[in-house]
């Protein structure tokens, strides 16, 4: 697929998850097994917050082997992130890179009130740096995806060959993700 086709290819399943009861990606023991013979070929890297709530998989209406997902708190990018962004798109040859911010998220909030306690700091130091001196927490959380994006973009590149590296927000009430 085309980094076009991947980008209508998500929009599509996040169309069907809208009205969907469950998801009807390919779980099955033949793609379990091809996998493990074959090896996995994501179409998309996925950078998502660990909110039990935003679990892309479902969001885009994928099975296995289709997304290769990246959780962390806040959708941070940190070196340890773009290790694994450029693991599966050197490697696995993933084209792109989706960095799913969302709405209510928990550790832009945390942002917004302070710096975090203990570790939580560690997140909110780069929260803060995406986020400037927004004070609207949706479009904190919007900045802070954005600037994940473009984390990735500065560290692999923006030409033909390297992976698109996109925004987007999901909304945790109605389910639909926004491109930004």
């Amino acid at each position: 697929m085309t980094k076009d086709e991947i980008i209508a290819r998500l929009k599509e399943g996040n169309k069907k998850y809208l009205t969907a009861k469950t998801n009807d990606g390919d779980i099955s023991e033949a793609i379990r097994v091809d996998t493990t013979d074959n090896g996995q070929h994501p179409y998309a890297v996925v950078v998502a917050c660990s909110d039990s709530r935003v679990v892309p998989e479902d969001i885009f209406m994928t099975g296995i082997g289709e997304l290769f997902v990246i959780r962390v708190a806040g959708n941070v990018i940190t070196e340890t992130q773009l290790g694994s962004i450029e693991y599966a798109c050197g490697h696995l040859g993933s084209p792109v890179v989706v960095v799913l911010g969302h709405t209510n998220c928990g550790a832009v909030g945390a942002a917004l009130e302070g710096d975090g306690e203990e570790h939580v700091k560690s997140l909110t130091d780069y929260i803060h740096i995406a986020i400037g001196n927004e004070k609207d927490y949706e479009k904190a959380c919007c900045l802070n995806a954005e600037a994940g994006a473009k984390i990735v973009k500065d560290a692999l590149g923006t030409g033909d060959d390297a992976p698109l590296a996109v925004a987007a927000m999901y909304d945790i009430k109605t389910g639909e993700v926004s491109w930004l």
